[in-house]
């Protein structure tokens, strides 16, 4: 497939992290497993997995119900802040990350980091990948107003990205959908531990097994 050279301009790639760069998901899951119990609720690590990937200000009412949130809501997000950072230095980067930055940068294709974390971490994340001088930028918390499955997210790191053409590579089917809300195709990652048919459902166009498989041939076709 030739990419569509109409645009003027080749494609930007837009990169989840947490569980497309970095190997975050579960120590995230662990983290909101253990607040939820610091106040007497418990709800199934396997269903908190299930979530990861949604913005922290609607995870809790997802995966406990709007009766929590709303009794326990700040407190859960609080705790789970607290049990993140005890687990955060055994996160490290997925195989392939670093290599991904420095070719689509070789390449000439700008590239941005989408994260709704908050800043210490996402910066944590940038220097784990290296990425500082090879990306051009990054988001965090600050920069969205609704966090996924809602637009926002997608359309602050296209606007960083200089705009359309752009794909973003993910790994949640709240990615597939946040981007899909603001009409950019993804790539999904098989790293965070969704499957591809759940994937392809919430919008993916291409499913792999990695970001090592993703290139940029691949970036550029799917934003023809």
């Amino acid at each position: 497939m030739t990419p569509d050279r109409s645009h003027g301009r080749r494609p930007a790639a837009i990169l989840d992290v947490d569980g497309t760069l970095v190997d975050s998901n579960y120590h995230h899951a662990l983290a909101w497993f253990r607040a939820l119990r610091r106040h007497g609720v418990t709800v199934p690590i396997a269903v908190i997995h299930r979530h990861i990937g949604m913005g922290g200000d609607q995870i809790v009412a997802a995966m406990a119900g709007r009766a929590v949130e709303e009794r326990l809501g700040d407190a859960v997000r609080e705790a789970e802040g607290e049990c993140f950072r005890e687990i955060v230095d055994e996160i490290v980067a997925l195989p392939g990350a670093r290599d991904l930055l420095q070719r689509l940068r070789g390449a000439g294709l700008r590239t941005v980091l989408a994260s709704s974390a908050k800043a210490w971490e996402v910066e944590r994340y940038v220097d784990i990948l290296g990425a500082r001088g090879v990306v051009g930028g990054w988001t965090d918390s600050a920069d969205v107003e609704a966090t996924k499955p809602e637009p926002d997210l997608v359309l602050a790191a296209l606007e960083k990205a200089g705009g359309r053409p752009a794909v973003l590579v993910g790994d949640s089917v709240w990615d597939c959908r946040a981007a899909g809300r603001a009409g950019v195709p993804v790539i999904g990652v098989l790293t965070g531990g969704v499957g591809e048919a759940e994937l392809r459902g919430a919008g993916a166009v291409h499913v792999l097994p990695s970001v090592e498989e993703v290139e940029v041939g691949l970036i550029e076709a799917t934003a023809a």
